[in-house]
């Protein structure tokens, strides 16, 4: 498996070229783009400060402002040893494209098929 470290996450992002051919997020409500659930293996996560993870978010935002707006972070949960970030891009390249641009590990990238909470008991 996988895994980076907070120094070399907190690096400078690598230039790469830009994803080939992407749709632009969808206008029609019929047809919105998959939203991803990423996991990221970062030993000792839990612990980044507030500056560190700052930095972190800088550097995404960095990345993605270069991507376009095709793809869009929408948040982060961070835990003990990893962090799970939630995107809505127009496909899975787009996300391993984010992750290699920002030097980010992207151990498991998921597409989200439903979203449930207590209300869906109802």
């Amino acid at each position: 498996m996988h895994s980076i470290t907070v120094p070399a996450l907190l690096g400078r992002a690598q230039p790469g070229p830009r994803v080939g051919a992407r749709r632009a997020p969808s206008t029609d409500p019929g047809l919105p783009n998959p939203k991803f659930v990423i996991e990221r293996s970062i030993p000792g996560a839990g612990k980044l400060s507030a500056k560190e993870l700052q930095a972190i978010s800088q550097k995404s935002c960095g990345v993605l402002r270069g991507l376009g707006p095709a793809v869009q972070w929408l948040q982060s949960y961070v835990t003990d040893d990893k962090i799970y970030c939630v995107y809505i891009p127009p496909d899975e390249a787009a996300v391993r494209e984010h992750a290699r641009q920002g030097g980010f590990p992207a151990n498991s990238v998921a597409r989200i098929r439903a979203v449930i909470d207590p209300t869906t008991a109802e």
